[in-house]
C-alpha cells in the first residue's frame, strides 16, 4: 500500500534553503506506530499526517511527529502542510483563510498572493504564556550558550504549545557566533520542560531583516532547527511583552538559518493587541508516494 507524500521546504521560495517537512497527505488507517516509524525514517525535524477534521470549522486535522515524539503544535509543519494540501487541491482557502485542527486546538491560517508561485501562508500563534527565568536559570543559560544575553528584558519561557526559552542578545552578529553546549542544553531543557532555546538579536539599519534568530532543540534530537515557526512566534510574543513592537514594527521580517547554510525568511505581523501571525512561503521539493 502507498500513500501520497510531499516534502516541502518552508520559509523560502528557493528549494533546499528553508526548513523541510514531510507531509503524508492521507493518513486515514495508519496506526500510531506506523506514523512513528515513518517519522523516524524521514529523519526530518517533523513529519505531519493529515486526517479528516473532527471539530466544527476545521478544514483538516494534522498530527505532528518528530523522530522521537509527537508535538501538539509546530510552526513550520503547519505552514508546509497547508501548502501541500493547497497545491494538491485537497483543500481550498475560503476568503483567504484555512483552519487547521491539531492537538493544541484550532489554528487559523491566512493565505495571500505573493511574489513568485507560492502564496504567503501565515498561522495565528496560539495565545502565549510567558514565565521569566530566575537569576540562577539566566546564569545557567549564559553558561550553556557560552555568551551573554540581555537581562533587560529578562529571558523567559514562552508557551505556545511547545515551550521555548527566549533570550535577546546584543546584536544579530552575537547570535550568529553562539556555540552552545548541546548536552548541557538538553539537560536544561528537560529540567524546564522546554522544547529548546531561541535567541535573537537586532540587525543594523539597512539590513534585509529586523532580527536574526537561532533555535536549538537538542532534547528533541535537533541541535539546531534551521528555521523555526513556533520559535519565531515565541520571539514575537517576547518582543510584544518587552514593549519592543515600536522598535521592530507591527510587521517585520526575521531571518534564520545562516549558521547552518539556510536562508529562511519569516514574516511576523502584530494584528491589534492580541494576535500574532507568523508566515512564509513554501516550495515542494519531493512529490510522490511512499509505502506504508
Amino acid at each position: 500500500m502507498t500513500v501520497a507524500f510531499k516534502q516541502v521546504d518552508v520559509f523560502t521560495r528557493e528549494p533546499y534553503r528553508g526548513n523541510p517537512v514531510a507531509v503524508v497527505l492521507d493518513a486515514q488507517g495508519l496506526s500510531d506506530e506506523q506514523m512513528r516509524r515513518i517519522a523516524n525514517w524521514t529523519n526530518l525535524s517533523e513529519t505531519t499526517f493529515v486526517l479528516p477534521a473532527t471539530q466544527p470549522g476545521a478544514d483538516y486535522r494534522v498530527r505532528i511527529f518528530t523522530p522521537q515524539a509527537e508535538l501538539p503544535f509546530a510552526g513550520h509543519p503547519t505552514l508546509g502542510t497547508a501548502h501541500a494540501l493547497l497545491e494538491a487541491g485537497i483543500v481550498a482557502a475560503r476568503g483567504g483563510r484555512l483552519v487547521q485542527e491539531c492537538a493544541a486546538g484550532l489554528i487559523e491560517l491566512t493565505v495571500a498572493a505573493s511574489d513568485g508561485n507560492s502564496p504567503l501562508i501565515a498561522f495565528t500563534l496560539p495565545d502565549p504564556a510567558l514565565t521569566p527565568l530566575d537569576a540562577e536559570q539566566v546564569k545557567e543559560l549564559e553558561a550553556i550558550l557560552g555568551a551573554a544575553v540581555l537581562h533587560d528584558p529578562v529571558p523567559k519561557r514562552v508557551n505556545v504549545g511547545p515551550v521555548w526559552t527566549i533570550a535577546q542578545m546584543a546584536s544579530a552578529q552575537a547570535v550568529l557566533t553562539v556555540k552552545p553546549d548541546f548536552a548541557r542544553m538538553a539537560d536544561f531543557d528537560r529540567a524546564n520542560k522546554a522544547a529548546g532555546i531561541v535567541v535573537y538579536g537586532a540587525n543594523g539599519e539597512g539590513a534585509e531583516s529586523a532580527i536574526e534568530v537561532r533555535a536549538f532543540a537538542p532534547s528533541l534530537g535537533a541541535n539546531e532547527d534551521p528555521v523555526c515557526g513556533s520559535g519565531n512566534g515565541s520571539v514575537a510574543a517576547f518582543i510584544r511583552d518587552a514593549g519592543q513592537v515600536a522598535q521592530f514594527g507591527i510587521e517585520y521580517l526575521s531571518t534564520q538559518g545562516a549558521a547552518v547554510g539556510r536562508a529562511g525568511r519569516i514574516h511576523i505581523e502584530f494584528d491589534g493587541a492580541a494576535t500574532i501571525r507568523v508566515g512564509g512561503q513554501c516550495v515542494t521539493c519531493i512529490d510522490g508516494r511512499i509505502a506504508v
